[in-house]
């Protein structure tokens, strides 16, 4: 009766390399889908819908450079080396590498070397008997390297390879979105931590000068000259500056834990500096092609797993064909170890093995409509990749177009509420306005110069969001 995983008679050598040369005949073809790149799926216009503004220079991968501060760059450089999320990307390169060794090993024969050596003794009042001049003790030495081979006729094991090739490189560009994350959430911190900076010099020069203020409004008090309402006006505002002063303080020393902690430095210290001498990085060029999309590790990464979830097809297709093994074995067998390494001594076998499923209840096609619906999810997330990358940089691009038409108005703004305040404290000095009207204008020219620098922020965190939703940058045609 067949078995359907019964191994077949050794074959004789010739036969062997005739079943050999016929199977490798078969092994240029490889069941399942080849991979076809769903550019026709995606359905993305030709360019971004928000225009940029200006055109500028090619951006380089290392685009936190173009703000032109040597702190910004040491805290990226020290992040992208010793974070513990950089560690862990890398980690898990190493794994997808040996994982892809460990599938490609199956394309090679296993080879076994095999050594066993046994001394027995055979009962004398053993009920079988045994001619009287057999020996009662014996002896066997083992010697052999055995092989077992499958051959990939249907392509089952180059699919496994084709899988797990495109993991590892999903995995690269993995490492790649945590680099380019990781990259750009220290230069936002950074970002908010010197707008912090250029707030404080703001405040603080505005509770110098409110301390003047109150000082010469006690002194005029004493001579009879303001009220004590003034007074108490003066002191009221520099008590109200003096804590946003504080408060400012406090904010700085939790941006500066932030960054310490994406850096990998746990109490860091950074030194004082001021957001409005950052330049402003360039523009984007006008017409940027939405192909610049490819750059984006995130979406390659989405395309590495339909390629895997592609190949997975073709594996699971090859698992309902028949599966053909090669065995061989040669070496040297002797009960004498003297004798081992003599030609009476060799021993060998070649073979072949073929097993097909005959019934499995539906085991092996569920297992292909598994993987092909899998395939279906990995098509559905590189598309949602590419949809979400595309509005991510239409967003950024209106961010910084948004930002740098108002930074003019809050220019403007702040111009005019500082003549607005020497003008309202000469008038007090003379004697023409109540001292109100300076509380006023001083507040309001405080208010004006934090809106100046709290939209330069924006501006420039706009920028990184553009870099960062571009993959980096992007480059003139």
């Amino acid at each position: 009766m067949f078995r359907p995983d019964s191994q077949l008679a050794p074959f004789s050598p010739g036969k062997v390399a005739v079943a050999v040369l016929a199977a490798l005949s078969l092994a240029g073809c490889a069941i399942g889908p080849d991979y076809v790149r769903p550019e026709a799926h995606l359905n993305l216009p030709a360019q971004y819908t928000a225009a940029p503004i200006a055109t500028s220079p090619a951006i380089a991968s290392s685009w936190w450079t173009l703000f032109g501060d040597a702190k910004l760059d040491e805290l990226v450089a020290q992040a992208l080396a010793g974070s513990p999320d950089a560690r862990i990307a890398s980690a898990r390169i190493e794994e997808a590498d040996a994982l892809l060794r460990q599938v490609d090993a199956a394309l090679l024969p296993q080879v076994n070397a095999d050594a066993a050596g046994s001394r027995s003794r055979i009962s004398q009042t053993n009920a079988t008997p045994i001619p009287s001049t057999a020996p009662i003790t014996r002896s066997s030495t083992r010697l052999s390297l055995s092989t077992t081979f499958e051959l990939d006729v249907w392509g089952k094991l180059r699919r496994a390879s084709e899988a797990a090739k495109a993991q590892a490189l999903g995995t690269r560009y993995a490492s790649e979105t945590v680099s380019l994350s990781l990259s750009a959430a220290v230069v936002q911190a950074y970002l908010n931590l010197r707008a912090i900076d250029a707030e404080l010099r703001v405040t603080s020069d505005t509770v110098s000068s409110q301390a003047r203020s109150a000082q010469l409004t006690r002194t005029r008090f004493e001579g009879g000259i303001a009220s004590q309402l003034d007074v108490q006006q003066a002191e009221g505002a520099l008590a109200t500056y003096t804590a946003a002063l504080l408060e400012l303080e406090k904010s700085r020393a939790l941006s500066e834990n932030l960054i310490g902690l994406l850096v990998g430095q746990p109490g860091l210290q950074i030194p004082a500096g001021d957001l409005r001498n950052l330049p402003l990085p360039p523009a984007p060029p006008a017409g940027l092609p939405s192909t610049l999309l490819e750059a984006r590790p995130d979406v390659r990464q989405a395309e590495t797993d339909l390629i895997a979830a592609n190949a997975k097809i073709g594996v699971a297709k090859a698992a309902l064909f028949p599966s053909i093994t090669l065995t061989g074995n040669f070496g040297r067998e002797s009960k004498d170890l003297s004798q081992l390494f003599s030609a009476p001594s060799a021993i060998w076998s070649l073979g072949a093995g073929i097993t097909q499923p005959i019934f499995e209840g539906g085991r092996l096609r569920a297992q292909v409509d598994q993987v092909t619906a899998q395939q279906k999810q990995s098509l559905e997330s590189y598309r949602k990749a590419a949809y979400t990358a595309f509005r991510e940089v239409n967003d950024a691009l209106v961010k910084v177009r948004q930002s740098g038409e108002t930074e003019d108005a809050y220019t403007n703004a702040m111009k005019a509420a500082k003549r607005a305040l020497q003008l309202a404290q000469v008038r007090y000095d003379g004697g023409y306005s109540p001292y109100l009207d300076v509380l006023t204008a001083q507040r309001t020219a405080n208010d004006a110069t934090l809106a100046w620098v709290q939209n330069r922020q924006a501006r420039l965190s706009a920028t990184v969001e553009l870099f960062k939703a571009l993959g980096g940058g992007w480059k003139n045609s």
